[in-house]
């Protein structure tokens, strides 16, 4: 089960240490947007797998970053790890953002996947040397508005932020907010209070800070992050009324601190006209897609209701109301039930009643999270068989149980043979895996005729059937 923190400054160095080579080029992937928007997004994280792990809440969902990898990290055996964590918890699982280099792992990975590319959300990135020159007929717009701001203040200056320069820093935020208009001045204003907590860290070594100065006067700052080959530029501010401070501040800025990478990431519009139009006159190298994965199962996508299957003894379909007396007695035969490796009883989340294992049956079918089967010997209900632990890559583990009275004739081999040929089959799932405890030999007899064995752990021998 995967272990997490919340983001904060304190443990911003072990973040860190995997976005500083990240070569996702998107601005999810850096520690300045994890403590900028920390408040919106409450970004949590773990490490797994040699791999960071990233879980985000957004528009009150939970969903997860790609995972980062260390050296040595093992990120199909991370996704596993979100996967089981989503399933876990009763989170719905979304993948958000997914860099388009990882997108082809993604659609390898998941059978059935929901895929969204959302214009708005896209990075601009640009090549680091045109922002640093403005060279070309292109960007002859950009240049005369830099003739024009240093014909204007001939002595301004550019140099990098120091924590000695804090208290000029607030005096910019005074001096900005006297020119700062926006139509959505919520979202503006949010915007603004987390810029002026992020310049707090100036000094910090994961920064790049620079400003541009009229003689004692801060007219414009950045903060900016290196990750990998991209440099993320996480804050942009200038005083309006200085004409042409916008271009000229970015080249600077450009020439101070983009030598060593290729792209400078200019983050998203956020659909605002005003950001989209200046972010396009730069010329974008290119936009970056962000891709949201929400993967789901093979229930979802092909089962529609609980089918009718037979062998040549029993008859496999859904649990019903008049099924619950001998439901619940199946469910509660505690000794019986020392080999199914889950407490029914301990699981419920309210007092036992009656309905309640019914219920439970009926909601995990309702949320296509599992899929229960009566099994009935001449008409009669004698056990259940359960597929069930969907894991979005066509597989899912079966579990069944008989009766007491009708233990030692068969039928738990049979309705266990005919689920899985079923799933496999007619489903078209690609791997179905059971489990038994070491001590119960013949549970580990009849899954060892029908399945291979995978692997063995101090409780459990775990087998695998696939196509």
């Amino acid at each position: 089960m995967l272990t997490y923190q919340t983001v904060t400054q304190k443990n911003a160095p072990k973040i860190r240490k995997y976005y500083e080579n990240c070569d996702y080029e998107l601005c999810e992937y850096t520690l300045g947007t994890k403590l900028m928007w920390r408040e919106d997004l409450k970004p949590e994280w773990a490490e797994s797998q040699g791999c960071l792990i990233v879980r985000n809440t957004f528009q009150g969902k939970k969903v997860y970053d790609f995972p980062v990898a260390g050296p040595g990290g093992d990120i199909d055996a991370a996704l596993t790890e979100i996967e089981k964590d989503a399933f876990e918890n009763g989170y719905p699982l979304g993948i958000s953002i997914v860099p388009e280099k990882e997108s082809v792992r993604l659609l390898h990975r998941y059978p059935y996947v929901h895929v969204y590319n959302i214009r708005t959300w896209n990075d601009y990135l640009y090549h680091a040397d045109d922002l640093a020159s403005f060279a070309g007929r292109r960007y002859s717009g950009q240049r005369n508005h830099i003739h024009k701001f240093e014909k204007a203040c001939p002595d301004a200056v550019f140099r990098p932020l120091t924590p000695e320069d804090k208290p000029r820093i607030e005096q910019f935020w005074i001096d900005y907010e006297q020119e700062f208009t926006k139509e959505d001045l919520k979202k503006a204003a949010d915007e603004l209070r987390y810029s002026k907590r992020m310049m707090k860290l100036v000094g910090k070594p994961w920064f790049r800070c620079g400003a541009m100065w009229d003689g004692d006067k801060l007219i414009a700052l950045a903060l900016g992050e290196k990750c990998g080959d991209t440099l993320t530029i996480h804050i942009e501010k200038a005083i309006y009324s200085y004409e042409g401070i916008y271009p000229a501040f970015v080249k600077s800025y450009a020439q101070e601190f983009a030598q060593d990478v290729t792209y400078i990431n200019r983050e998203d519009d956020a659909a605002d006209r005003g950001l989209r139009t200046s972010k396009l006159q730069y010329r974008p190298a290119f936009l970056a897609p962000k891709y949201v994965f929400r993967p789901y199962n093979d229930l979802q996508e092909r089962v529609h209701e609980i089918p009718e299957l037979k062998t040549g003894r029993l008859v496999l379909n859904a649990i019903t109301e008049a099924d619950i007396p001998a439901y619940n007695a199946l469910v509660l035969d505690q000794d019986r039930n020392r080999w199914w490796g889950y407490d029914d009883l301990k699981e419920l989340k309210e007092p036992f009643h009656e309905r309640s294992f019914f219920d439970v049956v009926q909601q995990d079918w309702k949320d296509h999270n599992c899929i229960n089967f009566a099994i009935r010997a001449d008409g009669k209900f004698i056990g259940e068989a359960v597929l069930y632990n969907f894991d979005f890559r066509g597989g899912a583990e079966i579990g069944v149980r008989i009766d007491r009275a009708y233990d030692g004739l068969g039928y738990g081999s049979e309705a266990f043979r005919r689920v899985c040929d079923w799933a496999l089959y007619q489903v078209h799932m690609v791997r179905i895996v059971a489990k038994c405890y070491h001590e119960n030999e013949a549970s580990f007899k009849m899954l060892s005729s029908y399945m291979r064995k995978d692997h063995s752990d101090e409780t459990f021998a775990y087998f695998e059937k696939l196509v």
